[in-house]
């Protein structure tokens, strides 16, 4: 059993990834496989100074920053039941779909405005139906007193907006909103804008962190793998002088996610590769928050 004493005050934020549903249950194992070696590690992971969560990342956060212990949260991944939809999807499809949007893109802004526009003219269930999937992931659509913050995207203007305790939006729709997956899942309407997935703008929207002191990153993505939205090693590196660390997906955990991140079967394999991922990284990510201990 490792153990961790804190020292000093250290800002701490932790960034939490896109990744669908695989994304959600990967990132809880992964905490959850932290907390079976190191307990106090795992409680400081949880109580982070700042928690930025992007699309799946989003509902992480929220959870975990929600009264619901992380024993739970990971055993309700294991459930024959949830709350979520299952979805056909053909991401090599979805990824033709997108760049054809794209294409003849002036800058990173109209990309963004181009997907959204491919959003709002998808055809997809109802955001009623869709927000009730979200309200079954959490426990409240109240916020924590925490530095919580949930990204989106305009779907109109392509602008990224992040959605806090202080700004008057309910934790569910905050949520709905950074996981609406463009082409897939409705853009949310909230005070009369539609707003699609913040990871079209990066899976990690790590460059928010700017001003912690150290900057823990999960993603459900293996190391080295280009993003199609965002560049984590460019992200990164904006932070400095900030410490960083990165605990990425192993081969055993993308086979896990399989051909489709929204399938509801993914849900079981990917926590239980998460966990045994957050048990091989404890002790990196221990000495990487105290590296004076």
């Amino acid at each position: 059993m490792l153990s961790a004493r804190w020292e000093g005050t250290v800002t701490f934020a932790l960034v939490l990834c896109g990744g669908g549903v695989a994304g959600v249950a990967w990132e809880l194992g992964v905490l959850r496989g932290i907390a079976d070696v190191d307990e106090p590690l795992a409680a400081r992971l949880l109580a982070a100074d700042t928690v930025i969560g992007t699309s799946a990342g989003s509902t992480v956060a929220a959870q975990i920053t929600g009264d619901t212990p992380l024993a739970a949260l990971y055993d309700r991944q294991l459930a024959p039941s949830s709350s979520e939809l299952d979805i056909e999807l053909d991401l090599t499809e979805l990824a033709s779909r997108l760049g054809t949007a794209v294409g003849g893109a002036r800058d990173a802004a109209d990309r963004r405005r181009r997907i959204g526009a491919l959003a709002l003219a998808t055809d997809t269930v109802s955001e009623a139906t869709r927000r009730a999937v979200i309200a079954g992931r959490l426990d409240s659509d109240l916020w924590p007193v925490r530095d919580l913050r949930i990204l989106a995207v305009d779907a109109a203007t392509g602008e990224l907006v992040v959605f806090t305790r202080d700004c008057g939006v309910g934790l569910v729709d905050a949520v709905t909103a950074s996981c609406a997956v463009p082409g897939v899942w409705p853009p949310a309407t909230i005070g009369g804008r539609r707003y699609v997935d913040g990871g079209v703008r990066s899976a990690s929207n790590a460059d928010l962190a700017r001003g912690a002191q150290a900057v823990l990153v999960l993603t459900p993505s293996p190391p080295g793998q280009p993003g199609a939205w965002g560049d984590l090693g460019a992200e990164l590196s904006c932070l400095a002088p900030a410490r960083t660390n990165v605990v990425f997906a192993d081969e055993e955990s993308i086979d896990a996610f399989g051909a489709n991140p929204l399938s509801v079967a993914t849900r079981g394999p990917s926590a239980r590769a998460g966990r045994i991922v957050g048990r091989a990284a404890a002790q990196t990510v221990g000495t990487f928050l105290n590296p004076k201990q």
